[in-house]
């Protein structure tokens, strides 16, 4: 910020501190928000030029919050809502910050905005609950995320950032699902990777016969059981449909002796019991 802009800033009147930051161009910010905080002590708390040079500080430090917002871009949610949302913790700053603790207001303000974007996509983006415990472990794991991919120069895998964070591999992997967890597909909504089909006619059905897994299989131990003769005849019967006449033609034994065979067959069958000779 050049002399001129600092002495213009001083002694402008607050009607045209706005106009002075929108033309000021590449100018020193910190140099120029503690000028526009010194005017607003001078001025009375009902004083009505409050207002503007309030407006000044939040236009001159606008890029401080498209700053914080840009951590926030893999969320996929428009990045003019973010910066709105980060505005409004902006302007919670200005109004609770204290010149006389000696601290910059950057370094104060942007936590407060960074809080704010946290907390609208805490309680208004997501389509899906998160446990509040895994919401504040996401925070700590994509700051590492964004350390590691500096300092390695690509993204990093789950044992680093555990290893980084010193927690176990299963809380990043959590923490990674629950990242992601901004935004609900649609079931009827075309997938383009899956040839245009919808993920509803990817899904699989009830299969009808699952009630019967558990019959099947205590058939199946039961017929082991069965000597060869007696187990060949309820397969001919049950599983291959045929007739007790064309069983008794298939097996060279009298009709009545397969009827009399069957019913002893199907009793021990229905009784669990193993089968004696």
């Amino acid at each position: 910020m050049t002399v001129d802009s600092v002495e213009s800033a001083e002694s402008a009147e607050p009607a045209e501190l706005v106009e002075l930051v929108e033309t000021a161009g590449p100018i020193d910010v910190r140099t120029l928000t503690r000028v526009l905080f010194e005017r607003l002590a001078e001025l009375p708390p009902q004083a009505p030029e409050r207002e503007q040079v309030r407006a000044a500080l939040i236009e001159v430090n606008i890029p401080l919050v498209r700053y914080a917002a840009t951590r926030f871009r893999s969320r996929n949610e428009p990045m003019e809502d973010v910066v709105q949302v980060g505005t409004i913790g902006l302007i919670n700053a200005i109004d609770r910050f204290d010149p006389d603790r000696g601290v910059q207001f950057p370094t104060y303000a942007l936590p407060t905005i960074l809080g704010e974007i946290k907390r609208y996509f805490r309680d208004n983006v997501r389509t899906m609950h998160v446990p509040r415990r895994l919401q504040e472990l996401w925070v700590q794991v994509s700051g590492a995320m964004e350390e590691l991919t500096v300092t390695h120069g690509r993204t990093p895998k789950v044992p680093e950032i555990a290893a980084n964070l010193r927690i176990p591999e299963e809380d990043v992997r959590a923490c990674l699902d629950a990242g992601r967890a901004y935004n609900a597909a649609s079931l009827e909504a075309a997938q383009e990777h899956e040839g245009g089909l919808a993920l509803l006619d990817r899904l699989g059905y009830e299969d009808s016969a699952l009630t019967d897994v558990e019959h099947r299989d205590m058939v199946r131990h039961l017929l082991v059981q069965l000597p060869e003769r007696e187990r060949r005849i309820v397969i001919l019967r049950f599983f291959a449909n045929l007739t007790q006449s064309q069983i008794s033609n298939e097996l060279g034994m009298s009709q009545m002796h397969v009827s009399r065979l069957l019913s002893r067959i199907l009793t021990r069958l229905r009784t669990g019991n193993s089968w004696d000779e």
